[in-house]
């Protein structure tokens, strides 16, 4: 018997900023933490298993998580010290990122049966941790729907085909994923998005999602394709911006009550009318983080309102 609470499984760490040149702040982030705070944000309730140093940064993140209403998996203080991420955004926001970064877990949390199990990013292909990920995907698959972000940092990455495998057997595990069109390009860059997505559904997920920036996102699923525009705002930077999105994809699905082993099937006949809107949720989440500086997730209020005023606008 499952929960009612998520799992997030992955690295947490601190973004360094530079914009021109110039050292312009500190922010929690990393890939699973953001998607972990932006459920916590949204009234679930979230388990966290990361791998950070008890050190003034790490506890900077256990704070951040944990006023976002995030509970660390005991033992996820282990490492030497926290990871950090150098971000270099250019003129648009956009970041490039450099990472100082060990990943590794051991042991299965001590948590109940999640009914949803989160992962993606570093955590999904860097040695040794990513294998332990992989173990623990696997061990919570028949009782929790399975998300996925592969979310690709090349920067860390040294053996590119290694690391196209492991995403590979993450896709074939999971009942959701969601990936951006530069994680796309860098995986399979003589096909486009649309055909790498039939490929990935016909692998296993009941729902593959694509976002493509400026221009929208679309989905696929058993009963077709669906494309939703972005939300136009004025955007600060890019930062969180697919761990929001993540995020408030889960929460939409989690609301329309198909989350869970048990709802498999039912994932599984999504319509396209129902998937429109779970699409138009998680593209909100979005778009009210890329309007504010850093990864600062929207809570349900502010989202669901902004939500509410775009359809009836």
């Amino acid at each position: 018997m499952s929960t009612d609470r998520a799992l997030v499984i992955g690295e947490a760490l601190i973004d360094i900023v530079e914009r021109g040149g110039e050292i312009t702040g500190e922010h929690v982030g990393g890939s699973p933490l953001n998607v972990a705070v932006g459920l916590g944000r949204l009234g679930r309730g979230v388990d966290f298993l990361t791998h950070i140093g008890d050190d003034e940064r790490g506890r900077r993140i256990v704070d951040h998580a944990e006023a976002s209403g995030v509970q660390l998996v005991s033992g996820s203080t282990g490492a030497a010290r926290t990871p950090t991420a150098l971000a270099t955004l250019d003129e648009h926001g956009s970041a490039q990122y450099e990472f100082d970064i060990k990943w590794q877990l051991t042991g299965t949390p001590e948590v109940g049966p999640p009914l949803m199990v989160h992962t993606g990013s570093i955590a999904a292909v860097l040695e040794p941790g990513c294998r332990a990920t992989a173990a623990l995907v696997d061990t919570y698959h028949p009782s929790a729907t399975v998300t996925f972000d592969p979310n690709v940092r090349p920067a860390l990455i040294e053996d590119a085909d290694a690391a196209r495998a492991r995403i590979d057997r993450f896709i074939e595990r999971c009942d959701v994923v969601k990936a951006s069109d530069e994680d796309m390009r860098w995986l399979d860059p003589g096909r486009t998005p649309e055909q790498i997505a039939e490929t990935w559904l016909s692998l296993g997920p009941s729902i593959v999602v694509v976002t493509l920036g400026g221009q929208g996102s679309f989905a696929l699923c058993a009963q077709g394709l669906v494309r939703v525009p972005a939300f136009e705002v004025d955007v600060v930077d890019t930062v969180g911006a697919g761990d929001a999105y993540m995020s408030g994809l889960i929460d939409a699905l989690w609301t329309s009550g198909l989350l869970g082993a048990q709802r498999r099937r039912d994932l599984a006949r999504i319509s396209t009318a129902d998937l429109t809107g779970v699409v138009r949720t998680a593209a909100m989440s979005s778009a009210l983080t890329v309007a504010r500086a850093g990864a600062d997730l929207p809570g349900r209020g502010s989202r669901d309102a902004a939500l509410e005023s775009a359809i009836l606008g």
